[in-house]
């Protein structure tokens, strides 16, 4: 269970993450491309955020992740300039792909009879022995 100043440190932390992360992309020449901040959680001793991203086009999101992952310090003092007056520390912060929306997609096009696993054996994911 969340308490309040979790869920409130999260929402100061994606709201600015995604202003840092969109600009850092634009200045790296990404104009094209969409970073949304899905979801962050905060540990209850508040010294680890987790940040899910959306990323769109899909086919950059590998490649943009790792650039994410190698400037995690920079990030982090970023966040810490723009939070100074709302947070005493930052969280570490932890980045992962969050793959919800494809997983969605398949979904839909699955129930939509686009892809049809039953006629189609190929779609479904290989079995691993146990």
């Amino acid at each position: 269970m969340e308490t309040q100043r979790q869920k409130k440190i999260a929402g100061v932390i994606q709201r600015d993450i995604v202003d840092i992360l969109q600009r850092a992309a634009i200045d790296g020449g990404l104009r094209g491309t969409i970073i949304s901040v899905t979801k962050v959680t905060v540990t209850t001793d508040l010294s680890i955020a987790k940040v899910y991203l959306s990323i769109f086009p899909n086919k950059d999101a590998q490649s943009l992740m790792e650039g994410i992952q190698s400037n995690r310090p920079l990030i982090k003092h970023e966040l810490s300039q723009r939070t100074r007056h709302q947070l005493r520390r930052v969280p570490e912060l932890l980045f992962f792909i969050d793959d919800s929306l494809d997983y969605i997609e398949n979904i839909e096009k699955s129930l939509k009879g686009e892809e049809n696993p039953i006629k189609n054996r190929d779609l479904l994911p290989k079995r691993k022995k146990s």
